[in-house]
């Protein structure tokens, strides 16, 4: 049995504190609104009154915070009561850049810190489901490693980059926020063609999007435009699908037009669709 800590016990940090305790862990929690940790009581949670008290005597001291701001406000505050072996688990969701700057930082001062960002909500880290992507040295990852893959279904270290979770993180939320854009965009269609949405939705399992995904993705990375499906046609076709919509509003599709006539007018109408993404070869 571990003695563990939880600083932020919001929807996931608490599903996650619940499903230690439920493991058997010795799990003390902290949160900004106190009443958020004492709810943790009857899964045999202990709250601490600040996250120094909460740090106290505990070997991980996972973190569950909202962003750069708070996780360098919670570790300061609760500095004074981790013990020299502690080791920090960060689980927010934060900048790659500041991440770096974060992790170098502790680094050089003694402090053990890993960032494990995840893709799972409160159901999935009471489930020990989703994923949790791992950065930082390898020597620190190790010696969590079977604590960590008892959180997740899966378990992927990215390596010694102590930014490199934080930017993959990023990449998984930037195409979960996406695509609901673009579902957002189909219902709206669905809608204004008199379809029922769930039929819609149902129809696009047609499609093998994570097949398109990586196909297309990779084509894209390796500035291969050649076309299978010209932006000219596409920008068509997304011109009939805002036509369709008439003045309802839209998540995804009109920025999306616009951007096509931006690279139409730039000469690239005969390329592939896919070359939307041909600026972003243009960065070293």
């Amino acid at each position: 049995m571990a003695n563990i800590a939880f600083l932020g016990t919001g929807l996931l940090g608490s599903a996650f504190a619940e499903a230690a305790a439920k493991r058997g862990d010795s799990v003390t929690a902290w949160n900004r609104s106190a009443d958020k940790a004492l709810a943790l009581a009857p899964f045999g949670v202990k709250a601490a009154e600040t996250s120094a008290e909460a740090v106290r005597g505990a070997s991980r001291v996972h973190l569950v915070l909202k962003d750069d701001a708070a996780v360098e406000a919670v570790i300061a505050a609760a500095q004074s009561g981790l013990s020299p072996d502690a080791i920090l688990i960060d689980h927010s969701t934060t900048l790659p850049a500041l991440t770096a700057v974060r992790a170098e930082r502790f680094h050089a001062t003694g402090l053990k810190y890993l960032h494990c960002p995840v893709f799972m909500g409160p159901l999935a880290a009471r489930d020990a489901k989703g994923s949790m992507m791992v950065a930082g040295p390898k020597v620190l990852f190790e010696s969590v490693e079977a604590d960590l893959a008892k959180m997740t279904g899966r378990l992927e270290y990215l390596g010694e980059r102590a930014d490199l979770a934080a930017a993959n993180k990023l990449f998984g939320n930037a195409m979960i926020i996406g695509l609901s854009a673009v579902v957002a965009d189909v219902l709206t269609l669905a809608q204004a063609s008199g379809v029922n949405g769930e039929d819609a939705i149902r129809l696009l399992g047609l499609f093998d999007l994570n097949a398109m995904a990586a196909g297309r993705g990779l084509n894209m990375a390796k500035g291969n435009f050649t076309p299978s499906f010209e932006l000219a046609m596409a920008r068509k076709d997304v011109g009939l699908m805002l036509e369709t919509a008439d003045d309802r509003p839209m998540a995804a599709l009109p920025g999306i037009a616009a951007r096509m006539d931006q690279l139409i007018a730039a000469g690239h109408g005969a390329d592939d669709a896919s070359v939307l993404g041909i600026d972003a070869l243009a960065r070293p």
